[in-house]
């Protein structure tokens, strides 16, 4: 299923850099199968950030297109831009907006817009934690036509293991009601692993779970996934 169709997990793309200056990554799949169904897959995600010493500017951007004898069977995009401003070192304002389609769960278009802080909870050299709560306003349009705004309060927990060089484990989970009806909650949980083949190449997988109480008629309340593949990075 589709495990990253509402909630975008923005803490397993930020790169930790202790220097100044840019910092991305690339990653692109491409397929075509042919047996008793014809498939094409097509993957793409492009990562930027500039860092300063008080700043980060952090450009994300995804699309996955998965058909099958012209059914298209997942379908989606995101783009996402965040600005973060370091207080202290342990005391991070936030800054975002996104926009995003996933017509396999009937969003036609999501727009988000939000503000809050980042709480670094750990100094440690192999265990970093993270705190963070926003306000949100979400504007959506499913490809029904129905339109929605409202605002919500965005809530993440998120760690990160670094057991050697080489390695990395992120996991973060989010909890997103929704401000004029605690009923209207998401809850997204991410765990993703990556390991150093070389000094531009990752190999990474995840896996991603979602529940949306209220979802789109006909879309399941609950979505996930499990990914792996290859990632450049400059």
């Amino acid at each position: 299923m589709n495990g990253e169709a509402q909630i975008l997990n923005i803490e397993s793309y930020r790169i930790q850099t202790d220097t100044s200056g840019w910092a991305g990554k690339i990653g692109l799949d491409f397929s075509m199968i042919k047996n008793t169904k014809s498939l094409m897959i097509i993957g793409n995600t492009t990562h930027v950030q500039y860092k300063t010493n008080r700043n980060l500017f952090l450009l994300l951007g995804k699309y996955n297109l998965l058909v099958s004898d012209n059914d298209n069977l997942i379908d989606k995009s995101i783009l996402h831009f965040r600005y973060n401003y370091y207080f202290k070192p342990r005391i991070i304002g936030e800054f975002f907006i996104q926009g995003q389609h996933n017509a396999v769960s009937k969003i036609d278009f999501r727009g988000l817009w939000g503000t809050g802080m980042r709480f670094k909870l750990s100094n440690n050299e192999k265990f970093h934690y993270y705190l963070g709560t926003t306000m949100m306003y979400e504007k959506e349009k499913t490809t029904q036509g129905i339109i929605t705004e409202l605002w919500r309060w965005s809530n993440y927990f998120s760690f990160t293991w670094l057991p050697l060089k080489t390695m990395r484990f992120t996991s973060t989970t989010y909890y997103q009601p929704a401000w004029s009806d605690f009923g209207d909650y998401r809850i997204a949980s991410q765990n993703v692993f990556t390991f150093l083949l070389s000094k531009h190449l990752n190999f990474k997988t995840s896996f991603n779970y979602n529940f949306d109480s209220l979802p789109v008629d006909g879309v399941p309340e609950t979505q996930y996934n499990l990914t792996s593949g290859i990632v450049y990075i400059f």
